[in-house]
């Protein structure tokens, strides 16, 4: 009986790593961002706002950028779930963004996006 629920821990704990967040994944994702957006410190504003500090900001919020009214005006404020459901599809969640992008299918590769984006402050540094 033990080494049954010692191969169910296993096979639970292999299911839960296989839908972790990987946050070398996200990085590499980033890639995509990259010709709009910066992240880390020093990051500044390009075509579109830098990212540091995304977990819990308001959207249309970044001093020195010029966001369209419907960022502005949207009411988001900025976490898993929304970014989520923004990065799949951004002109469906705010129609009239400037943010020209085909977005993100897989939920996999959104889940490490957003690992990789939460863990920098709102001045760069790792969390």
């Amino acid at each position: 009986m033990k080494g049954l629920i010692l191969a169910g821990a296993v096979v639970i704990a292999s299911s839960a790593n296989a839908f972790a967040q990987d946050v070398a994944a996200g990085e590499n994702s980033f890639k995509k961002c990259l010709p709009c957006h910066r992240v880390g410190e020093g990051a500044k504003n390009l075509v579109g706002p830098e990212l540091n500090g995304l977990e819990g900001r308001k959207s249309g919020s970044v001093e020195g950028y010029s966001y369209s009214e419907a960022n502005k005006n949207s009411g988001i404020t900025w976490d898993e779930a929304v970014f989520k459901e923004y990065i799949t599809n951004p002109r469906a969640k705010i129609p009239g963004t400037k943010m020209v992008f085909a977005g993100i299918n897989s939920e996999n590769e959104r889940a490490n996006l957003w690992a990789y984006l939460k863990q920098f402050d709102a001045a760069g540094k790792k969390k």
